[in-house]
């Protein structure tokens, strides 16, 4: 079986119940950015040295198969859909990693590779959440899945603050020093 199916080739794609529809569809668009997250927590991975981390990680990259897969299916017949305990468990995990960080302000993102490949990762999980708002605005679209998503942004943050303590670089915003070129 080839990968290369030409269904596309007029602007469509098929969703898991192979309904056609337009790649540009918000429904598209929003699994569509999950997508990309999911490559980018690929890439981060590479560069995590803490086991339990990537461990994390991977266990997101399936959840987030499970995210795209009911997204794909407008009609509610997916058969795996993410259920509130798996909210509960990515909330507990962020609130855990607060204790570790015990953040005093604002941070200033990327003050290591690892946690640079992260902060990219919540950026693309919040535009991901965007799409699924205006996707919610249009379609029905499960409140567990609108949860998950919604964490997935602070798991990331917190994550990357996490690597931070651990390789002890952790950067806050400094006040600002008035040096715009007064004379």
């Amino acid at each position: 079986m080839s990968i290369t199916t030409k269904g596309g080739d007029k602007g469509t794609t098929s969703l898991y119940t192979g309904e056609r529809v337009s790649k540009s569809d918000l429904r598209v668009d929003a699994y569509g950015s999950l997508d990309e997250l999911d490559a980018f927590i690929g890439e981060a991975k590479h560069y995590i040295k803490d086991a339990e981390l990537k461990g994390l990680l991977l266990e997101t990259q399936n959840r987030l198969y499970r995210v795209m897969g009911e997204l794909a299916t407008p009609d509610g017949s997916y058969p795996m859909p993410l259920c509130e305990e798996e909210v509960g468990e990515i909330t507990r995990t962020i609130h855990r990693f607060e204790q570790q960080v015990d953040l005093k302000g604002f941070v200033i993102p990327g003050s290591c590779i690892a946690s640079a490949r992260l902060d990219i990762c919540r950026t693309v999980a919040r535009r991901g959440e965007r799409r699924l708002i205006a996707l919610a605005q249009q379609a029905e679209v499960s409140p567990i899945l609108m949860k998950y998503v919604n964490r997935l942004s602070d798991f990331f943050f917190i994550m990357a603050r996490v690597v931070e303590v651990q390789e002890g670089v952790l950067t806050y915003k400094t006040k600002p020093t008035g040096d715009c070129g007064e004379q």
